[in-house]
């Protein structure tokens, strides 16, 4: 059913400045949308209302025709490990466990890791990273960091994965990687991703792209 924004509005600090204003659209199951826009546009903090992280002031999320707001906190933490996905710009792994112990910690969560071992090993060959499999994330490089994170996102299976940022702080070899791990994942296993992205050629490889200007939509239109 995907995701459905209605009137949202975004409000900070006092006296409140208005980030998000009047924001509605929908997101349908399987879509993979870039959210673009200058610094301060607004995008990133839609991502976090869209990802459930915050929030909004006024207006209505749905996801799958369910009301966030009449979940309570715990509902709402289970509701976000099971069919949620994040990957942000720093990666945020724990330094003390290794690759795969970061990539199996939302399993770990619900006491699932044993199970979902094996798809943990799963993704980091099909990531081309099982060679980090021992190592603590201090030890790789931020490509393969990357990847480490993004593989935590998709160890539950979610239905959909938020991105903020995933390429800001890589080389183009591998910001490249990222996106290709975006684009079969979309196509394979039909997940919806949101990504914020500054760069136009990475908005390109998505299939619709809505751009956000001064807290507004400036334009919603699909890229193929």
């Amino acid at each position: 059913m995907g995701l459905k924004l209605r009137k949202i509005e975004k409000n900070f600090g006092q006296p409140p400045t208005r980030v998000l204003k009047g924001i509605s659209f929908e997101i349908k199951d399987g879509e993979f949308v870039a959210l673009t826009g200058r610094s301060g546009s607004g995008k990133s903090t839609l991502l976090y209302i869209l990802s459930s992280l915050d929030p909004p002031t006024s207006g209505e999320l749905a996801v799958d025709g369910k009301r966030l707001a009449d979940f309570g906190s715990e509902e709402l933490h289970r509701f976000r490990n099971k069919n949620l996905g994040f990957v942000f710009q720093f990666h945020h792994l724990l330094p003390e466990l290794s690759c795969l112990e970061n990539i199996l910690m939302p399993a770990r969560k619900i006491n699932q890791h044993q199970k979902l071992r094996g798809e943990a090993v799963r993704l980091m060959k099909d990531f081309d990273i099982s060679h980090i499999q021992d190592k603590p994330p201090g030890k790789i490089s931020g490509g393969e960091r990357q990847r480490v994170a993004i593989a935590r996102a998709l160890i539950m299976k979610p239905k959909y994965l938020f991105a903020d940022e995933p390429t800001g702080n890589l080389d183009s070899a591998s910001g490249e990687m990222v996106l290709k791990i975006f684009e079969k994942v979309n196509r394979k296993d039909k997940t919806t991703i949101v990504m914020v992205t500054h760069d136009m050629g990475y908005a390109g490889r998505a299939k619709r792209r809505i751009g956000l200007k001064d807290g507004q939509i400036e334009f919603d239109r699909k890229n193929r």
